[in-house]
């Protein structure tokens, strides 16, 4: 028998009789447990991964799998890496980081600007940040450290606050010819609002970072994005038909988590109890993520099954962020460690599928609907894959220092004001001159004239 059939057989306890399956839970309190089972889901993570692969994109994963995605997948795995020592992918993950940083080393490269959008930069910044608090091997030479990229994200991001539509905040898309470009949504904004906190932590610069954190926090609670008495964080408003006044009301998991984690980034910085407050609202409101099974779903389409490709990725955010929340607010350790051990046991008996037999589907529940106990739902993905990774591995970030700052052992070093004078990418939509254009008639004759001749030679 192969190793890791072993290590599946051991740690996740499948047996296999007659064709059906059933899985005992994993070991919740041991590390070598969980290490054994993160270990097959990140494999099985990259299984979606060709930037290394014949006519790949480096950093990014296949169809039908999107670029912000990607950046939130190498998030994931710089904390696989963190968490178990492992290096297996360090290699990749700084490849990817640095061919997709674009010409700027904001996380706007050309080969995505014409399509990027606000929330799309940022899931890559936050990979950035996130990879300095981590002391993540740096690129070196002439790159970019991580704390400079995530800086840049953040200026450049901040330098498009559009104070003349909705008395401000960030529109959903960066280019005026995209749709959503007249959609101001909560993720972008909280997006920035998160970053921000980050780097007001690791940096302790008060006077750049915290009034920009404070200004888009209140917008947000101002245009009645964020609910503070129902500490609800909803998806956004249009600008140009209701001036943000009749708000989208989705509730997505990535909304709550960008927003829960970015309190708690600020009270573990500033101690200031209206953060605390605001941290432990938002863990309340977070249990309308929870079935009644107690494991994390994602509410606004799971049940009339209506996840697209990437809200069945969200909850990975949620499980990453829920977990940085108990480490920075020690207060909530016991809350969100109910919720994620819960979970975990859910996502030990759905990721039993595929034919490598560790493939994870979306419904981590299904186990306690179907009578016969099968835990997988037959879903797979990137997005799938990469939330069971996050809830796994949030288990044993006890054990690992907290984030790093550049007071207590953080390496990453940066500037400020590395990027702050960009704020869109120098591209515009494809524009011909006369020259182009009879070039270009040219060429479409000499083929067009190929074609004929070569279909009469087949029919002759």
């Amino acid at each position: 028998m192969k190793s890791a059939q072993k290590i599946l057989l051991s740690i996740i306890g499948l047996i296999s009789i007659s064709n059906v399956v059933q899985a005992v839970d994993l070991d919740l309190d041991s590390y070598d447990s969980i290490y054994a089972a993160c270990q097959l889901l990140a494999t099985g993570l990259m299984d979606y991964y060709w930037g290394q692969d014949y006519g790949g994109t480096i950093g990014m994963f296949t169809h039908p799998y999107y670029w912000w995605e990607a950046g939130g997948a190498f998030g994931s795995l710089i904390d696989y890496g963190y968490f178990f020592e492992n290096s297996t992918y360090d290699a990749v993950i700084i490849q990817s980081m640095m061919y997709q940083k674009g010409d700027d080393s904001n996380f706007m490269p050309l080969n995505q600007t014409t399509t990027e959008g606000n929330d799309d930069q940022v899931f890559w910044g936050i990979s950035a940040i996130q990879a300095a608090e981590r002391n993540f091997t740096e690129a070196g030479g002439n790159y970019p450290s991580y704390l400079e990229l995530a800086q840049a994200t953040f200026n450049t991001m901040k330098n498009r606050w559009d104070d003349d539509n909705c008395g401000g905040g960030l529109r959903w898309q960066i280019f005026t010819w995209n749709n959503g470009y007249d959609y101001k949504n909560t993720v972008s904004n909280a997006g920035l609002f998160h970053l921000g906190a980050r780097l007001l932590r690791y940096t302790g610069n008060d006077s750049y970072y915290l009034d920009w954190c404070e200004r888009v926090y209140d917008w947000l609670v101002d245009v009645d994005f964020v609910d503070e008495t129902l500490w609800y964080a909803y998806d956004g408003a249009d600008i140009v038909n209701n001036s943000c006044t009749q708000r989208t009301s989705y509730l997505w998991t990535y909304n709550l988590a960008l927003m829960i984690s970015g309190c708690a980034y600020m009270y573990n910085y500033t101690g200031e109890e209206v953060w605390y407050n605001r941290t432990w609202g938002f863990l309340k409101s977070s249990s309308v993520f929870f079935d009644n099974y107690g494991v994390m779903y994602e509410a606004t389409c799971m049940p009339v099954h209506t996840c697209q490709t990437d809200q069945r990725s969200f909850r990975a955010y949620l499980a990453r962020f829920l977990q940085l929340t108990a480490i920075l607010v020690p207060d909530t350790y016991d809350t969100v460690y109910a919720h994620l051990k819960t979970t975990a046991k859910a996502v030990g008996l759905s990721c039993v599928g595929g034919t490598d037999g560790h493939t994870c589907g979306m419904n981590w529940s299904y186990s306690g609907l179907n009578p016969n106990n099968y835990g997988w739902d037959g879903y797979y993905g990137l997005g799938e894959q990469m939330s069971a990774l996050e809830v796994l591995q949030s288990l044993v970030a006890i054990d690992r220092p907290a984030p790093y700052t550049s007071r207590d052992g953080g390496s990453s070093t940066g500037d400020v004001t590395f990027g702050n004078s960009t704020t869109v990418a120098t591209v515009k939509m494809l524009d011909l001159d006369k020259g182009d254009t009879a070039g270009a008639s040219i060429i479409t004759v000499i083929v067009g004239i190929t074609i004929i001749a070569l279909g009469y030679y087949v029919i002759v």
